[in-house]
């Protein structure tokens, strides 16, 4: 295959990537995003394996064919609510392959560059593994959290950031020292900066805490595309680099907006999660009302003021994709608007455990688009609203948030439930959310706790309608 065929099927791969970015930014046009994608990628594959790839076809077939299998296994298998781990633990993939490819890259000497053009290729080598290993291991962490075989709370060691400053300048000086050297000293300088480097990622995602845990994994999304642009420099790959470059701008992007939905610097976020310096309003040790304050209702209560609003809202969170439930929530939405009651969803940018990730359960359930609203767009309808059912939602309708000035997620963005008529809690029990931030809206005048599992209170919530 010819070189200009190979960079116009890498034009055509990296337009249809833009175009799988675009549709990707809305619902409706989400489903032909991935189509834009997926025809990307092949077109991408072919033009490497047929017009560059030139030996070891046996090797690369081979490898094609295991990874195709285990994806086709992780499709199949990985349920919708297991999403969040998925991806954590795809960025680590990423990462892992930019170590390989930067150590074979510089191992590779049929290729040699003297003067600025060396010094060049090895901060490339350099950047592009201390990128991958950093994602690497902030990866694995990040997937080991979301599916909760560690602790979601924060690891805080002591003088953190100078640990952190410390590492940084070590990685600077192992640049210094590779650039300028030569045989196994550098391969040294290399070897001694990837483990820093796994360090670094390590403790960075340890002392995060989980109520950030969405801009994680969209930090490390961001990562893993510049780890792909500095493996593409290294390669001489075009391609790479457009694709590296779109997925780390657009995974900057999101982390910025993540940040401002909750009232965050990024600075913040990598220095420590929610709840690791929580003042008088916002520790479990400052509870903001009493048991006799609660207000239990049963389902067939529920049902019956339900069948009796003109307006309703349902704001689900994490706690709903741990149950299951969004089916079950779809067919109440339906028959609730099938008795001419006026239903919306309400999305919190940060519900879940990654950006998006109720909106993709949800559509997972065929819940109409156009009923699904984000937190920007019903804020302000909230008195209108007769009833709003939050479902396994906790810190996204922390009325502490507007009303505790000393609280950790003091100034976050959040729901406001409270404001309506009635709002019907359904939780498991009255525990504080992944912040970690005892909840006043479970106290208020206006709030009923229904208590159980999400799904099966949705059940019987549906019989009695």
């Amino acid at each position: 295959m010819s070189e200009g065929i190979i960079t116009m099927a890498y034009l055509a791969a990296s337009i249809l990537f833009i175009l799988a970015l675009g549709g990707l930014s809305h619902q409706e046009t989400a489903r032909k995003g991935n189509y834009y994608g997926m025809t990307g990628m092949g077109i991408a594959l072919l033009a490497t394996i047929i017009g560059i790839v030139t030996a070891n076809y046996v090797l690369m077939f081979a490898c094609i064919f295991i990874g195709g299998i285990i994806g086709l296994i992780l499709a199949k298998k990985v349920e919708m609510t297991h999403m969040p781990e998925l991806v954590a633990i795809l960025h680590s993939l990423v990462g892992l392959a930019a170590v390989i490819v930067g150590f074979g890259t510089y191992l590779d000497h049929s290729i040699t560059f003297t003067g600025v053009e060396k010094t060049i290729h090895d901060i490339e080598i350099y950047l592009g593994i201390l990128i991958g290993a950093l994602t690497f291991s902030g990866s694995v962490v990040a997937y080991l959290k979301l599916s909760a075989k560690i602790g979601g709370a924060p690891l805080l060691l002591p003088l953190r950031h100078f640990l952190n400053l410390l590492l940084l300048i070590a990685a600077l000086y192992y640049m210094e020292q590779f650039t300028g050297a030569e045989g196994t000293y550098a391969l040294h300088c290399l070897m001694i900066m990837t483990a820093i480097s796994l360090l670094f990622g390590i403790h960075m995602v340890m002392a995060i805490g989980g109520a950030d845990m969405p801009v994680v994994v969209s930090m490390l999304n961001s990562y893993s595309g510049w780890a792909a642009a500095a493996t593409g420099f290294m390669l001489s790959n075009d391609l790479l680099i457009v694709i590296g470059a779109l997925v780390g701008s657009s995974g900057a992007i999101l982390s910025y907006i993540m940040c401002r939905a909750m009232n965050r610097k990024f600075l913040s976020v990598i220095a420590g999660g929610f709840g690791t310096t929580a003042g008088n309003g916002g520790g479990a040790s400052s509870a903001t009302g009493s048991a006799d304050d609660v207000q239990p209702i049963d389902a067939e209560s529920v049902a019956n003021m339900l069948l009796g609003s003109k307006k309703v809202m349902i704001l689900p969170g994490y706690g709903m994709a741990v149950a299951q439930a969004q089916h079950s929530v779809f067919e109440m939405s339906r028959k609730l608007r099938e008795a001419g009651i006026d239903v919306g969803f309400g999305i919190h940018p940060v519900a879940g455990r990654m950006p998006g990730h109720m909106n993709v359960l949800l559509a997972e359930a065929r819940v109409p688009y156009d009923i699904v609203y984000e937190m920007d767009e019903i804020n302000d309808d909230f008195p209108d609203v007769d009833v709003s059912i939050v479902i396994g939602a906790n810190d996204i309708v922390n009325p502490a948030a507007k009303e505790v000035p000393d609280s950790p997620i003091a100034g976050m963005p959040v729901l406001e439930p409270w404001l309506g008529k009635t709002t019907i809690v359904l939780k498991r029990s009255m525990a504080s959310g992944y912040a970690g931030v005892d909840n006043p809206l479970f106290y208020k005048e206006n709030t009923r706790m229904l208590f159980g599992d999400a799904k099966e209170s949705i059940d019987e919530v549906l019989k009695n309608l």
